[in-house]
């Protein structure tokens, strides 16, 4: 008889046992609202203002940035409850990404647009980059040559036209709003891990992002960082 958590001759090895992290805990963030509400209403509008602000204050993330993250989650929470994913896992990634829409000098507006625009490196097969010639005649990403990685949650062409969702409710699927970008980074990390509660759903998710155990140890280090806090026993 084995003990827990072995495997037998032939399994594949866990991602743990391949030393991946363990998941980290996923944060479920305030709302208020309806099944019906969380499901129909913008992303950012999703979770309590006020839950919003003090996560802000105790982060450094920029407010408009965890109402995104937290609003995706929150509508993850209705679409895809089985999934149960967080808004720290979302943070995560995009702290690894783009600093949260900071990086080179960006920022994310009030109504969610990124500016300038985040644009990565070309996909051209040098040191450490995937070769990807363009897919999209450079229409996300200006470079009708190689595809590169576009957005907050830096999306490569491909990837976008196939999990692309409306955050803000305006009708169009923008990689450049945060919510937009970051509700399709849920969509395509549910799609992937099913369930991200567990190690292996989590690293599956995180892995399709980026094949890397460092890139995970990365994601999972940031998410746990910006999780609430355990309530202190009184």
């Amino acid at each position: 008889m084995l003990a827990a958590g072995c495997t037998t001759a032939g399994d594949p090895p866990s991602y743990r046992e391949r030393g991946y992290p363990a998941a980290p805990a996923q944060d479920l963030p305030a709302s208020g609202l309806d099944d019906a509400e969380l499901a129909e209403r913008p992303i950012a509008e999703l979770p309590d203002p006020a839950w919003a602000a003090r996560t802000a204050e105790r982060t450094g993330i920029p407010e408009r940035v965890v109402a995104a993250y937290a609003g995706a989650s929150l509508r993850m929470s209705t679409d895809r409850p089985q999934c149960g994913i967080g808004w720290n896992t979302l943070a995560g990634i995009g702290a690894v990404e783009s600093v949260h829409g900071s990086y080179g000098g960006s920022s994310v507006s009030t109504d969610g647009l990124v500016a300038p625009p985040i644009t990565g490196v070309p996909l051209d097969g040098s040191d450490g980059v995937m070769a990807i010639p363009d897919t999209d005649g450079g229409l996300l990403d200006g470079d009708d040559e190689w595809d590169r990685a576009v957005g907050p949650m830096q999306f490569i062409p491909t990837t976008w036209e196939q999990y692309a969702q409306d955050g803000d409710g305006d009708g169009e699927t923008d990689p450049h709003h945060v919510d937009d970008a970051v509700l399709s980074a849920a969509a395509y990390l549910c799609e992937r891990g099913g369930t991200l509660t567990t190690d292996d759903g989590w690293n599956t998710a995180v892995t399709a992002y980026n094949r890397s155990r460092p890139y995970a140890h990365d994601v999972a280090d940031q998410a746990a960082a910006v999780a609430e806090p355990p309530a202190a026993e009184g």
